[in-house]
């Protein structure tokens, strides 16, 4: 019997959507309330095909369910792994009144929902994320896309969704890793919108890591609240919506340097929020003991604290270059005026930049 923990809205007026959060949602929870049409694609990947499919398909009673099975990892999330999803829509001839299902990670949501927004010019999709990063995260707003060799999702669009249904059940067949990773996310809801949730981090963290169930659905409820009020606000990044990115613009650097695969995103983004801490300190925004409170954290979580091997200054000024946030060649950084109130800035200074690039090279 599945059960219900949290429920909130994403509120865009008429794309607007629900996050159910519970235990036992997959094969239980009925969704086919927001499946317009008979057709559900679910695209899953080859790890979590084994583990959560047949019971993912039991969310769409009376539907035709068809699959896509992509392979697993962040070096899959290209031009050529996209074009499996096509296929299968077109080879089991859906029509523009499909819905896509993702299940499985931020990979396999980022790239269903990228595929949803161009076939036929646009069908609906559903999240069923599978990680803690994408239920805490990827999978809410409606950012999707795919990497390019020169930076990460630089291609995409964005496409909302119906819903998403997050079971919290399927975080206890994560890697430690994994778990980490997505940490990283939570962290992040606390140093840039929610300094309570700080407090709350560091008397819960050991209990996250050890998958406590009462702690993650609180975690994950407080993640999703905090970024669908930013999404409510700001749903395509003209403005508030960019202090989502805190540490993306180090850490998004730091995965293109070291391969797409080899880094996972939240270990990135972990390492990005120590720097863009440090370098809040030098723009003399908040404390050192400010910095030294969210690294204490971000440590405790277990996330890497320095750049790759090898990894220079030149080689993060020329990736961070392409990041999307930047304007008419301006870098344009997510810093912390204090814990709890993030902002974006163009004005960080050279020499500060550079100090932090090398206090963080391995």
């Amino acid at each position: 019997m599945y059960k219900v923990l949290k429920e909130l809205k994403v509120d865009l007026g008429e794309r607007s959507y629900p996050i159910i959060i519970g235990t036992g949602l997959l094969g239980e929870y009925d969704l086919t309330p927001w499946v317009s049409g008979g057709q559900v694609m679910i695209v899953t990947n080859e790890t979590v095909a084994p583990l959560y499919l047949e019971k993912a398909k039991g969310c769409f009673p009376g539907k035709a369910v068809d699959v896509v099975a992509l392979p697993d990892g962040e070096e899959y999330k290209n031009w050529q792994t996209l074009n499996l999803i096509f296929d299968g829509l077109l080879e089991n001839r859906h029509t523009r009144h499909t819905t896509i299902a993702a299940l499985g990670g931020g990979v396999v949501g980022d790239m269903a929902g990228f595929a949803a927004a161009c076939y036929q010019r646009g069908v609906p999709f559903v999240q069923m994320p599978t990680t803690l990063l994408s239920q805490v995260d990827s999978s809410v707003g409606g950012k999707t896309g795919i990497n390019h060799p020169l930076g990460k999702n630089m291609v995409g669009a964005f496409h909302q969704p119906q819903a998403v249904l997050i079971d919290t059940d399927t975080l206890m067949t994560l890697p430690p890793r994994e778990v980490t990773a997505g940490l990283a996310e939570v962290i992040k809801y606390g140093l840039i919108r929610d300094k309570s949730m700080l407090g709350w981090l560091e008397r819960h963290i050991d209990s996250l890591r050890g998958l406590d169930t009462v702690a993650l659905g609180e975690a994950i409820y407080r993640s999703c609240l905090c970024k669908a009020e930013v999404v409510s606000l700001d749903e395509k990044e003209g403005g508030i919506r960019a202090i989502l990115n805190l540490g993306h613009t180090f850490g998004h650097a730091i995965e293109t340097f070291a391969g797409y695969g080899h880094w996972l995103h939240g270990e990135a983004v972990g390492t990005g929020m120590m720097m863009a801490a440090d370098l809040s300190v030098r723009e003399e925004l908040i404390s050192p003991a400010d910095k030294a409170r969210a690294d204490e954290l971000i440590r405790r979580a277990g996330l890497p604290e320095k750049a790759p091997a090898g990894m220079s200054e030149a080689d993060f000024m020329s990736l961070m270059a392409v990041d999307k946030k930047n304007v008419d060649g301006q870098l344009r950084l997510v810093l912390l005026r204090e814990l709890g109130d993030a902002w974006v800035t163009a004005s960080a200074k050279p020499e500060n930049i550079r100090a932090t690039l090398q206090a963080f090279i391995s």
